[in-house]
């Protein structure tokens, strides 16, 4: 039988997941990578190490299921999507560490774009709002400070990739320079509405068009990996967050998700029209397929799990991340405590790169039982916001939210969510949805699976929250962490 395997690189770790053709998961191999902290608000990562770890999970997998590569028909890849990576042409070696998507480094360049009146013409041709969040920032920083870097750029030698682009650069042995419509839609120099580069921004961002990859569609083969994996076709990439929506089958208008991983992202499908939202979420590409592009508007949480990574890595309230559960638990509430996880400022609706994370209403009853609990309450919070301006939007209803993400398997959480949104909240059986979208596009563009139709039946509830506390409570709440959030804003002025 054949299989499809799906790349799944992440902010934190990459893994490798092997899935049948009814969409079942026969194999996981999973590895973290260090993440790189040069100063406070810059993150960054080694291109190499991320390469090794991805690759280190594809072979794991495939050795752990006895599954040869002549067994996979199809390799589908998502990927952290802001995260910019620079590399030599010549040598295939990256010129720097890659700035993530949680750097701020570029939030002073940002902010003086905007007072320079170049906001709503970026908006307007982006779908999106400028912020260090995206890959453009990035690109110009590296440009500016990393030694030769213009100098490569000038003679044609430099290349710039998001992360599924340095991959396929890395798996094809340096053939392919290709990304696809949702990851450039993310760069901040894509018009989303042409789909191109975009030759003004690049101009005035100062980006040598020369070194940008070619913009495929999000399901089509690409070209074929050589090495460990030498004869696989490379068919689908996506966004880890458009993979995720592919992957719940959100198909339809209206029809919206959010995953819980290192951050949230909550996206709703908006079908062949670019919504644009007056509330500061982005319009953005959910995928193209088959030369039809179909949009999404998204709301981004820069801080989701991490806070949990942080109570273990940073305070060590915890010895492992799903301890948490066991922790919040162990009391009824929060005790009047409120965590804003603004570690790197905050994302949608707020975009204010310069909050900082805050604990208020600490009392001497306060225990670490409590900070655990608000700090995934937190998580519930920041994802109310995102929906509440989703539907000042305008757009249409949410009927219920589908959910993923590592976090999502926190029973607690999920329900609290489901409160805080007077919402159901849907989890599926299978909450690897991110790695399946991916696996879904490459198995579609290979003949895997002929249709969605085929796909449809293979999402299965796993469980639905429906709300426990009525709607004046959960305002209530949410008032009170809008107060919360106040005092965060505009902690960290250069």
């Amino acid at each position: 039988m054949p299989y499809i395997l799906a790349l799944d690189q992440g902010t934190t770790s990459s893994r490798a997941i092997l899935f049948d053709r009814a969409g079942a998961i026969q194999g996981v191999a999973q590895k973290e990578f260090r993440q790189i902290f040069p100063k406070p608000g810059w993150v960054e990562h080694d291109p190499a190490e991320i390469w090794q770890s991805q690759m280190e999970t594809a072979r794991e997998v495939m050795a752990t299921t006895g599954i040869d590569r002549k067994q996979i028909a199809a390799i589908g890849i998502t990927n952290q999507r802001e995260t910019a990576v620079l590399w030599d042409r010549e040598t295939g070696k990256a010129v720097s560490n890659a700035i993530v998507w949680q750097d701020r480094r570029t939030a002073e360049w940002c902010a003086n774009l905007s007072s320079a009146g170049h906001a709503k013409k970026i908006q307007g041709k982006t779908g999106l709002l400028i912020d260090a969040y995206f890959s453009a920032s990035k690109v110009v920083w590296m440009l500016q400070h990393v030694p030769g870097a213009r100098d490569l750029a000038d003679a044609g030698r430099l290349a710039f990739g998001t992360v599924d682009c340095w991959l396929i650069y890395c798996l094809t042995g340096g053939k392919l320079h290709v990304t696809d419509f949702t990851n450039a839609s993310r760069t901040m120099m894509f018009n989303i509405h042409e789909g191109a580069w975009d030759k003004e921004l690049l101009d005035l961002f100062g980006i040598p068009p020369s070194i940008l990859p070619t913009v495929h569609e999000s399901s089509e083969v690409y070209g074929e990996a050589i090495g460990d994996l030498e004869g696989c076709p490379i068919a689908g990439i996506a966004g880890d967050q458009q993979a995720a929506l592919f992957g719940q089958n959100c198909w339809k208008p209206g029809m919206a998700k959010n995953t819980y991983g290192t951050g949230c992202f909550l996206l709703q499908n908006t079908g062949v029209q670019a919504v644009r939202s007056e509330n500061r979420l982005l319009s953005t590409v959910a995928w193209r397929v088959n030369g039809v592009t179909e949009y999404a508007l998204e709301g981004s949480v820069f801080i989701g799990g991490a806070v949990v990574q942080w109570l273990r890595d940073g305070l060590g309230l915890i010895e492992r991340s799903e301890q948490v559960e066991q922790l919040a638990g162990s009391v009824p509430d929060t005790g009047g405590v409120y965590l804003v996880p603004a570690f790197s400022g905050l994302g949608a609706p707020h975009w204010d790169p310069y909050a900082r994370g805050i604990i208020a209403g600490i009392t001497r009853g306060t225990t670490a039982a409590h900070i655990a609990r608000a700090a995934v309450e937190s998580i519930a919070f920041q994802v109310a916001d995102l929906l509440d301006a989703m539907r000042t939007d305008g757009g249409p209803d949410v009927a219920e939210l589908r959910v993923d993400g590592g976090a999502a398997r926190n029973d607690a959480l999920i329900q609290f969510q489901a409160d805080l949104l007077q919402t159901p909240v849907v989890r599926p059986k299978i909450s690897e949805t991110t790695a399946l979208g991916a696996a879904y596009l490459a198995g579609l563009a290979t003949g895997f699976w002929k249709t969605r139709d085929d796909i449809a039946d293979q999402w299965q509830v796993d469980r639905r929250f429906q709300p426990k506390i009525d709607g004046p409570a959960a305002e209530g709440l949410k008032a009170r962490w809008r107060e919360a959030v106040d005092r965060a804003k505009n902690w960290h002025q250069p």
